[in-house]
């Protein structure tokens, strides 16, 4: 039963990252060929509701996909079984999302990082 819940959670949030992905590289092609700099596109960022929200989900999706995929990686592949293997999933979900929560932040609402 496990792991339907974890074959139907994957293909979910495929399903939710599609839009992200093409969202994703519509918004870096549209800044690339604007000529818009790193300042420039932060300052556009920052205070952002909006893209707080869309980068927000977009790393929640990440997280539980990529976890879930490399779950079946290393039971596959390095034959981890049981509780290591549950322990090994949350730990790179959590990893991941702990990662993309603090870029999320970084870009929508820590103003003046770096500088």
């Amino acid at each position: 039963m496990m792991t339907l819940r974890l074959y139907m959670a994957q293909r979910i949030t495929a399903l939710l990252m599609a839009p992200f992905v093409l969202g994703h590289l519509a918004v870096m092609i549209y800044a690339i060929q604007g000529g818009l700099s790193a300042a420039e596109i932060l300052g556009r960022t920052q205070g952002s509701v909006l893209w707080f929200a869309f980068y927000g989900l977009f790393v929640v999706a990440v997280s539980i996909h990529g976890a879930i995929g490399l779950r079946t990686i290393a039971h596959e592949w390095v034959a981890v079984r049981g509780w290591a293997l549950d322990v090994l999933m949350w730990g790179i979900g959590l990893g991941l999302f702990a990662l993309g929560a603090r870029a999320v932040w970084a870009v929508t609402f820590a103003a003046g990082l770096g500088s």
